[in-house]
């Protein structure tokens, strides 16, 4: 496999602008990504102070080596955001549900204390929020935009779809907030063939046509520092230039990794309730360029 492309640094202090604060809550797969980017990738006086949070006391020592400062701090505490929040200049909201724990408990109750710690906040000056491009729903494998009207189907889309309007009510015309709609997560730990291991060898139901949309980690990190550094408003769309076939991207990650072939049912109804072709076009005509533009380049 290819080496991955650098990330290239876009958010940073210039010589007559105050350094960023930067607040990632949430600093799992994608959070300590972007805060060891901004350690790695610029000088210390012009890249973002970050603080990061886990709600993992284990974790702490991992994310005080990449942040300027670690907190250990539960999703819902609006007192201690609040408290923090007064602090900083810039909030990247990347949580995520663990596993058994159901969506409303970590997303919606998420949204409620930022919403409380955020009241009478004049710091805040941008929120982004990485949301998932599920809440598109069974397009049909047609082409979506950010204008197209969301049919979230799934109980977990639903939450996300809520969440996303909860955090968009955030803004002020002193604070802009950018939901930025993820695709399927990849890249270092996350393989695609881990990620379908569990498949091989078995047979799924439909005919395996119904479009997946990947996005890779270090397009995520580059493209929430881009969000940061241009002051992003609104809703953008973060998967890679090429929609794929779900059969066509499993035969490719049987025969790259080896496993054992997937077979498909059409006498059985597809369960993924989300099917759509989604378009980037909107980050794309911003300037941001993207490091992987397909899934199955590497």
């Amino acid at each position: 496999m290819t080496s991955s492309p650098a990330i290239p640094l876009y958010f940073q202090a210039s010589p007559h602008s105050p350094q960023p604060k930067l607040f990632i809550l949430g600093c799992g797969y994608v959070g300590s990504t972007l805060a060891h980017h901004y350690q790695a990738s610029a000088p210390a006086d012009s890249s973002p102070h970050v603080t990061a949070t886990t709600t993992t006391p284990g974790r702490l020592p991992e994310i005080e080596a990449i942040a300027h400062q670690a907190l250990l701090l539960s999703i819902d505490d609006s007192e201690q955001l609040k408290a923090e929040l007064q602090h900083q200049t810039h909030l990247v909201v990347s949580i995520g549900a663990k596993r058994g724990t159901p969506y409303a408990e970590t997303y919606l109750k998420a949204a409620k204390a930022l919403t409380q710690a955020l009241e009478g906040n004049s710091s805040i000056q941008q929120v982004i929020y990485t949301s998932s491009y599920s809440v598109y729903g069974d397009c049909q494998s047609e082409w979506v935009n950010e204008e197209t009207a969301i049919a979230p189907q799934s109980d977990n889309s639903k939450v996300l779809a809520e969440t996303e309007q909860q955090l968009l009510a955030l803004t002020t015309p002193h604070r802009s907030v950018c939901v930025l709609r993820l695709g399927g997560i990849h890249g270092p730990g996350r393989e695609l063939g881990r990620i379908f291991s569990f498949a091989a060898g078995k047979t799924r139901p439909g005919d395996g046509s119904d479009a997946s949309n990947w996005v890779h980690r270090d397009d995520i990190v580059g493209a929430i520092d881009f969000a940061l550094a241009k002051g992003f408003n609104g809703i953008y769309n973060l998967v890679n230039s090429d929609p794929i076939a779900s059969k066509k991207l499993l035969d490719w990650v049987c025969d790259r990794y080896d496993l054992a072939p997937i077979t498909w049912d059409p006498s059985q109804t597809s369960q993924r309730p989300y099917n759509a072709k989604v378009s980037n076009q909107k980050l794309r005509d911003a300037g941001y360029k993207f490091l992987h533009r397909s899934v199955i380049e590497d």
